[in-house]
């Protein structure tokens, strides 16, 4: 081929992109039909996984062949068959299972914020009401409690033996914007003289005490209910945890909560901070900088921040240094900041 041929416009982007919803549509159909779950049994032709799936042999295929195509099943012959990422976070068996994250991931409160993204351009921030995702008591943060345990329950793991590896000491926690509590609790699994302070709404919080009960450290566990603007922490804790929840807000109300935070650590505390954070130049790596959008569409000001960005809001609000921890094999970091 020649470099003209090789260098001419192609319109295959512009299509695959316009068309992106039905890869999100057939996903999630795939999952309502339990399709990964079918073939993971052993239903492996269109016919046995229509069957499995009480669904038209005509549909699967369809089906099948589409999330093929997209590398989400494989196909030789006639057989299809589970691709590693589809048999670990799709197949309803696997304790990795993700497909209950769709209610959350899809719901309307994020969906139709993205719908509207021209005027969440000219406006800079979400068109939605009530402030999109962070208006008080918003329901949408239950849904996220439920559905995302599963897709945190990992990286909350990998936090607590990154910042309490040897977890042989008196440990006092207090985790914001707790959700579904898994960060806080991971600590009290790991360590047992952790005691976790959880802040979030009511309806939220009964999730986490939920999951407390479950993992046996509810004695351990403390529930302190409503806003993380609002309420008072207390003191003297050794760690403060900022779980996915900065990117909701632009830096001075950031900066605000992280003074509040500052004050509610002991000597020689620290605030560890998990988030989506692009490199300097915004656009790499792709995930974690294409979060920005889903901030522009969903909050009023919210945005994905660089590392040198979270570490100047820390350094304004008093902290005296932090450092960036990759948390492999998540998209996440982790920024821990020293009091």
């Amino acid at each position: 081929m020649s470099t003209s041929a090789a260098q001419q416009p192609s319109p295959q982007l512009f299509f695959q992109t316009i068309n992106a919803h039905q890869r999100t549509e057939a996903l999630k159909g795939a999952i309502e039909l339990e399709v990964f779950t079918a073939i993971g049994e052993g239903n492996t032709t269109a016919a046995q996984i229509a069957k499995r799936c009480q669904a038209s042999e005509k549909g699967i295929r369809v089906l099948c062949d589409f999330l093929t195509i997209y590398g989400m099943l494989t196909k030789d012959g006639d057989q299809y068959g589970l691709t590693l990422d589809s048999a670990t976070f799709l197949d309803k068996r696997s304790p990795a299972y993700l497909g209950g994250t769709v209610e959350f991931l899809c719901s309307p409160m994020l969906t139709e914020g993205a719908k509207h993204i021209a005027e969440a351009v000219r406006r800079g921030g979400t068109v939605m009401e009530n402030d999109g995702t962070i208006g008080p008591e918003n329901p949408v943060w239950v849904k996220f409690a439920r559905a995302m345990g599963a897709m945190m329950a990992m990286p909350a793991q990998l936090i607590a033996k990154l910042i309490d590896p040897s977890a042989d000491r008196k440990l006092k926690v207090l985790d914001i914007a707790a959700g579904h509590g898994l960060f806080g609790l991971a600590f009290a699994t790991n360590n047992p003289q952790a005691e976790i302070t959880a802040v979030d709404w009511s309806a939220v919080l009964e999730v986490a005490k939920e999951n407390a009960q479950k993992m046996g450290v509810a004695d351990r566990y403390q529930t302190n209910e409503g806003s993380a603007f609002n309420v008072e922490f207390g003191s003297s804790y050794d760690l403060v945890l900022l779980t996915n929840f900065l990117h909701h807000f632009d830096p001075p109300t950031c900066e605000t909560l992280l003074r509040k935070v500052h004050s509610a650590l002991g000597d020689g505390g620290r605030a560890v901070t998990l988030e989506f954070i692009p490199n300097e130049d915004r656009v790499t790596p792709p995930d974690a900088a294409g979060f920005s959008m889903m901030m522009l569409t969903s909050t009023p000001s919210g945005d994905a921040y660089t590392f040198s960005e979270l570490e100047q809001m820390f350094a304004r609000a008093g902290f005296s240094r932090s450092t960036l921890h990759p948390l492999p094999p998540t998209i996440q970091q982790v920024v821990v900041s020293e009091k």
